[in-house]
C-alpha cells in the first residue's frame, strides 16, 4: 500500500460555514455539483473533485467553489450514489466502516469517475482536465491519472492507494500530507516518494505540522494552525494546476 485504507480517523473533522453557489444536477444518473467560474460558462479546463466519505455537501461543494473562483470549471460526482458517510452519523459515533466499505471498492466507484470524465470532455467540451481527490477520493486520481482521462492529479491526505496505482500514474502529481496520519503514513510517504521517483512524471508531497488526517477539507477553521494548512493545501492545487494544466 502507498496509503492505508480509511480508518475511523476519516470520520472526524468539521463542517464549514458558507452557502454553495453551484447547483447540483443529474448526470447519467449520478447527483453531480457543477460550478462554473464566474463570467465563463465555456471554459477550456475543469477540475473535477473526488471526495472523502461524506460525499457532496458543505464543505466540500465550498471549496469547489473556490476552485470555480480561480477560474476552473468544478464538477463533484456523487460517488457513493446516495450511500454517502452523512455528518450526523460521524456525530453520533453511528459510523460502521466494515460494512459500507465493501459496497464502495473500485467497481462500483470506476464507472461514477469514468462517466464524470466523459462528460466533462465530452458534453461540457472541456480540453483539459484536473482531478482532486481527498482522503477516499486520493485513490481514484492515481487510478485515472491516464492520457485522455486525467491530465493532472492533486491529492490530499490519500486513502487506499496502492503502490501499482500510484506508480502507474501518467501525469504530473501533487500531494498535501499530515504529519499525523494513520492512513498516509511516515512510513508509507516515503515508500511513496520512491515510487513516484520510478514513475518518472513531475511530483510534489509537502506535508504539513501539528494537522491530522483531512485538514484539507475538514479542519477547524478556530484554530489558526490547522486554517493555515487548509488555505495553504487549497493554494497548492491551484498553483499546481495553473503550471501544469
Amino acid at each position: 500500500m502507498a496509503s492505508n485504507p480509511p480508518s475511523t480517523c476519516c470520520a472526524s473533522g468539521f463542517k464549514h460555514e458558507g452557502t454553495p453557489v453551484g447547483e447540483t444536477k443529474n448526470i447519467d444518473g449520478v447527483d453531480t455539483y457543477v460550478v462554473y467560474p464566474k463570467d465563463n460558462k465555456t471554459p477550456e479546463k475543469a477540475i473535477v473533485f473526488l471526495t472523502d466519505i461524506f460525499g457532496i455537501f458543505s464543505n466540500s461543494q465550498l471549496l469547489a467553489d473556490e476552485f470555480a473562483n480561480n477560474g476552473y470549471l468544478t464538477v463533484i460526482p456523487d460517488l457513493f450514489q446516495g450511500d454517502k458517510i452523512s455528518v450526523a452519523d460521524m456525530d453520533s459515533g453511528k459510523v460502521d466502516f466494515p460494512s459500507w466499505l465493501p459496497k464502495h471498492q473500485p467497481s462500483a466507484v470506476d464507472p461514477v469517475v469514468e462517466s464524470t470524465i466523459k462528460y466533462v470532455r465530452e458534453t461540457l467540451g472541456v480540453k483539459k482536465v484536473a482531478a482532486v481527490g481527498y482522503c477516499f477520493g486520493g485513490k481514484y486520481v492515481c487510478r485515472y491519472l491516464k492520457p485522455n482521462q486525467i491530465d493532472v492529479g492533486f491529492s490530499a491526505h490519500p486513502s487506499f492507494v496502492t503502490h501499482e496505482e500510484l506508480g502507474a500514474i501518467k501525469g504530473p502529481f501533487s500531494i498535501a500530507a499530515a504529519e499525523v496520519d494513520q492512513i498516509f503514513t511516515t512510513q508509507l510517504r516515503h515508500e511513496s516518494e520512491e515510487t513516484l521517483i520510478k514513475a518518472g512524471q513531475p511530483w510534489q508531497i509537502n506535508l504539513f505540522s501539528g494537522v491530522s488526517h483531512g485538514f484539507a477539507v475538514r479542519a477547524d477553521l478556530s484554530d489558526p494552525k490547522q486554517k493555515w494548512a487548509k488555505e495553504q493545501a487549497f493554494g497548492q492545487a491551484v498553483i499546481w494546476f495553473n503550471q501544469y494544466l
